[in-house]
């Protein structure tokens, strides 16, 4: 299947310049498997597997795919927790031709019934029940709707009595015996990595559904190799999965960069905050992959009671990190917190290296990735001076074909050059990129502009504020004004003076000052993303001014 942005011109510079590849994922862990053999590369609370293993499983999975009937570029979506054979499905798909759809295990009816319709899929991967919640019910339901799905692939190692047909157990699939000959089937339906859709990604979404995004896999190999670069990651390093491996917090550590270093990778299937610091105790983890909620809950933790000198650095994504939390990370558990740009939609943009000053770490997103090029427009889609803020283009390997089979809605976010935006607001100093805020997210009060970073960076400082989101609010007068939705820490109180007063005190300019002050116990956040719904805050806030929420 033909990504449906990249033309063989586009294809042809990235292979020219040496960041595309013909690699695929599958092939790193086949030389792992050689040269790694009986090293440790998968664990979970039940299973420990080595590279030699792990190739072994993946195969033995991908016979029994293609043994099954299913055609090479069908759809498989995988709905697991942090889990070894969560990871393995993935590897294995690409290794039988079949484009998987990681998604996260909190989504529901709403949003599979779309993902079913959209790509078809014929397969799913599924615990049965994670959570208490029934997820073979679940499927067993949308298959009235959805006629394309045949299979349904089990995280366990029994298949329940009353299952649909088609019903098998993952795990006792990828433990069958095969022989070495029968792997020219596979071979026979290798990817190519430039010209082949090789994975599909969703988008979080805070309301409606996620759109799907497909991706060569050679922009997700030369991604890898550029955050293994800013890492130093090597096989002697062990990676966590705090986050889930859906997600890019985690799974660009985790799933796409580690198995191309031969790190080992631990998965953690359900959070909590001292469980974290007693797993990183226990495997000598070196590497989280972290959203931002997951850091103020393990604060809360006393972690000397726990060995925390293996911890090398953490991977933060998915969210707002306040540059007062990192500090007190880095000082508390003495590992380096990492930041970078990127979005499922549009791709990787810049990153930070481990070797970067911290005050660069904590309060930046990094330099471009290589291959990236950058340009920053105002309004009227001029260039802005250097250090002027703008809204960011870009134009790279490391981004995706666009949304599925979607040519249309694909051409709304890349020109025909490949250019796109995140539409955020930056600016540009000494090759670093400083967030100023979302375009989408910018308030415009009476005819300034306010961009909610700056204002939330400087009250994420204050000693009595745990977190802060500001948004837009109409006003008749303004447009718009600025309202902050403050969650203080614990047994602190926090007012509108207190707050005015502090950010006089930093120097903010008079209207940028909040207008409005709400405290909430916690942020709301889209599912286990850790990304603040900000269209909550601002549906919530307008019911008030407006009186309906009083």
């Amino acid at each position: 299947m033909r990504p449906i942005r990249y033309t063989d011109e586009m294809i042809a510079e990235f292979k020219r310049d040496g960041y595309w590849t013909d690699e695929t994922f599958y092939d790193f862990w086949a030389n792992n498997a050689n040269v790694l053999r009986d090293a440790e590369a998968l664990v979970d609370s039940r299973y420990r597997i080595t590279w030699g293993q792990a190739k072994r499983l993946i195969d033995a999975l991908a016979l029994a795919w293609v043994k099954m009937g299913i055609p090479k570029d069908a759809r498989v979506i995988i709905q697991a927790p942090n889990s070894v054979y969560g990871f393995l499905a993935r590897v294995a798909s690409e290794r039988a031709g079949l484009i998987s759809l990681t998604v996260y295990p909190y989504l529901r009816e709403k949003e599979l019934t779309y993902m079913l319709e959209t790509t078809q899929a014929a397969a799913v991967c599924i615990p049965q029940i994670y959570r208490k919640f029934n997820y073979l019910q679940m499927y067993k339901d949308l298959k009235e709707k959805s006629k394309g799905l045949r299979y349904f692939f089990l995280f366990d190692e029994d298949v329940p009595d009353g299952a649909p047909e088609g019903t098998f157990s993952l795990i006792k699939l990828a433990e069958q015996d095969f022989d070495a000959s029968e792997l020219k089937l596979l071979d026979e339906r290798r990817f190519d990595s430039t010209k082949d859709v090789g994975l599909l990604t969703s988008t979080t979404g805070t309301t409606g559904l996620p759109k799907l995004v497909e991706w060569p896999i050679a922009s997700r190999v030369c991604t890898s190799k550029a955050r293994i670069e800013s890492w130093r990651l090597t096989k002697d390093d062990i990676t966590m999965a705090i986050a889930p491996h859906a997600g890019g917090a985690a799974g660009t550590l985790t799933y796409f960069a580690a198995p191309l270093a031969g790190a080992k990778t631990i998965l953690m299937e359900d959070f909590q905050p001292e469980g974290a610091l007693a797993l990183i105790e226990k495997e000598k983890v070196t590497a989280i992959g972290v959203v931002p909620t997951h850091l103020v809950r393990m604060l809360e933790a006393d972690e000397t009671k726990y060995d925390l000198s293996s911890l090398r650095f953490i991977r933060s994504a998915g969210g707002y990190l306040p540059p007062q939390v990192a500090e007190e990370v880095e000082r508390r558990y003495k590992a380096i917190i990492t930041s970078d740009l990127g979005t499922q939609d549009v791709g990787s943009v810049s990153g930070c290296s481990i070797d970067d000053p911290g005050e660069i770490r904590r309060r930046t997103v990094g330099k471009m990735l290589p291959g990236n090029r950058v340009k920053l427009l105002d309004d009227r889609g001029n260039e802005v001076p250097e250090g002027n803020p703008g809204q960011l283009w870009f134009r790279g390997p490391h981004a995706p074909a666009g949304y599925y089979r979607d040519p249309e809605t694909t051409a709304t976010v890349f020109d025909k050059d490949g250019w796109t935006t995140t539409g955020d607001i930056v600016k540009l100093e000494d090759g670093f990129l400083w967030i100023m805020g979302r375009a989408k997210d910018m308030i415009i009060r009476g005819g300034q502009n306010i961009y909610p970073t700056e204002i939330e960076g400087i009250l994420n400082e204050h000693p009595k504020v745990a977190n802060v989101a500001i948004v837009a609010y109409p006003d008749s007068e303004m447009g718009e004004r600025a309202c902050a939705y403050v969650v203080p820490k614990s047994g602190q109180t926090f007012t509108k003076e207190e707050m005015i007063s502090f950010l006089k005190e930093k120097k903010l300019a008079a209207y940028k000052l909040p207008e409005r002050l709400e405290i909430m116990d916690a942020l709301p956040v889209v599912g286990d993303s850790g990304k603040i719904d900000k269209k909550v805050l601002k549906a919530d806030i307008e019911k008030k001014v407006s009186g309906k929420g009083q």
